[in-house]
């Protein structure tokens, strides 16, 4: 059996297509190779990250802060929230960037992300943001993270029900290449639909690790 040379970077090494990482590790795959597909496809867009920190994705604004230079170099920033409704308000104006004709880039992909009770005080937001719409070059995921078994929250949350709610569509990942997977569809729904984009995540998804095939012909 040959050995392969393994490095840590790898995981966000485009030219690398099977990885080992973690969930929250495959969210940052995820931007990365969403910038990259749409350079492929002649768009100059840039990404944009912001949310609240919270089980199961509390380690994920440590990914991204440790991804630091690999995003810079996409054009993807990273800005944690100071509160859910703040971020998920920003992710909102990044779909409004181009509506005067002054924006820089063809369009700007955007993720949400927080927990159970944050997407419970963020409803009014994602319900006018959704009624707003997507850009046509951009779309925007909420990443909703579902301590079912209330480990380390005050109480056990399901968030789904509030995104049926406000009519966002929502992708639930069976695992870590899934939400490497389900993060370009959703991207994909979002600009076609005109609609946010859900991801369900839970801890036996995000905080997992795994070895996935990360190629940009995966998905077509």
């Amino acid at each position: 059996m040959t050995l392969h040379d393994v490095a840590l970077d790898d995981k966000f090494d485009l030219a690398k297509e099977r990885i080992f990482l973690s969930g929250a590790q495959a969210v940052i795959r995820m931007l990365l190779m969403q910038r990259e597909r749409d350079r492929r496809a002649g768009l100059n867009t840039a990404g944009f990250v912001s949310g609240y920190r919270g089980s199961p994705l509390g380690g994920l604004d440590m990914q991204l802060w440790k991804a630091k230079k690999q995003l810079a170099q996409a054009d993807i920033v990273f800005q944690p929230g100071l509160n859910e409704e703040l971020a998920a308000t920003a992710c909102w104006g990044t779909q409004q960037t181009e509506l005067l004709g002054e924006g820089t880039h063809d369009g700007v992909f955007s993720v949400w992300y927080g927990k159970g009770p944050g997407v419970d005080r963020s409803g009014d937001v994602f319900r006018h943001a959704n009624l707003a719409g997507s850009s046509k070059h951009g779309g925007v995921l909420a990443l909703m993270g579902d301590d079912h078994m209330a480990e380390s929250s005050t109480n056990a949350h399901a968030t789904e029900f509030l995104f049926v709610d406000t009519m966002v569509p929502i992708l639930n990942p069976a695992g870590v290449q899934e939400i490497i997977d389900y993060g370009l569809y959703g991207f994909a729904m979002s600009r076609f639909a005109g609609t946010w984009a859900a991801i369900k995540c839970v801890k036996d998804d995000i905080e997992s690790t795994a070895s996935v095939d990360a190629s940009l012909e995966r998905l077509n």
